[in-house]
């Protein structure tokens, strides 16, 4: 599943004709990096919701074909934020854990093996000790936005309620039933008009 329903505030007012997710970076948008990785990595089913701008996104991605996928749509007449998108996908999704990824990031993770996730923020969201995520404790790092995440996450969550996935990780972590990896390889979230510039900054470096 890849969440791309969210409105972009802090992106504005680019956002407020391209959803966050058709931004461009490095010469395409950003879903159309996670949407090729995927394919690559062997994924042949992806869900994207969409609330925001919803039609440039199912215009642009399409039913998936060209990109190797068959992609279906999750709709939310306004964004029911992480947990909430994810409640009402789950039809779409199935019983089994599957794979979450956040479209407005950049992130070179091999999906095949899912073996990272990076620090960002100064304090982090999360300590990580021998793979065990946590609430307290050091080292700590930040949640990536990409996850294999099983539907019992969000089965409290009633389909068309907003709800943000944070309070739902954090509570997992206090019941340990959360591991996680470290990314090491290029990661940047591309909330702010200044981090996408700093993003195309590190992707033209490398022509």
């Amino acid at each position: 599943m890849l969440l791309a329903a969210g409105r972009g505030e802090r992106l504005r007012p680019l956002t407020d004709r391209t959803p966050k997710a058709l931004v461009p970076v490095g010469g395409k948008p950003l879903i159309a990096w996670h949407l090729e990785r995927l394919a690559a990595a062997g994924c042949r089913d992806a869900v994207i919701n969409v609330s925001h701008l919803a039609e440039q996104i199912v215009d642009y991605a399409g039913d998936g074909a060209r990109f190797g996928l068959r992609i279906a749509y999750s709709r939310e007449a306004e964004p029911l934020e992480t947990a909430g998108g994810i409640a009402q996908a789950l039809p779409l999704l199935g019983a089994a854990p599957f794979l979450l990824v956040n479209a407005d990031i950049y992130c070179e993770v091999d999906f095949r093996r899912l073996r990272r996730l990076p620090p960002h923020h100064a304090q982090g969201d999360f300590a990580l000790i021998a793979r065990r995520v946590g609430n307290d404790g050091t080292p700590r790092y930040t949640y990536s936005g990409v996850a294999v995440m099983s539907p019992q996450l969000v089965r409290a969550v009633r389909a068309g309620d907003k709800a943000p996935l944070a309070p739902l990780l954090r509570s997992a972590a206090n019941e340990a039933r959360i591991s996680g990896e470290v990314l090491e390889g290029l990661w940047q979230d591309v909330g702010t008009a200044e981090r996408l510039a700093e993003l195309e900054s590190q992707l033209a470096s490398r022509k």
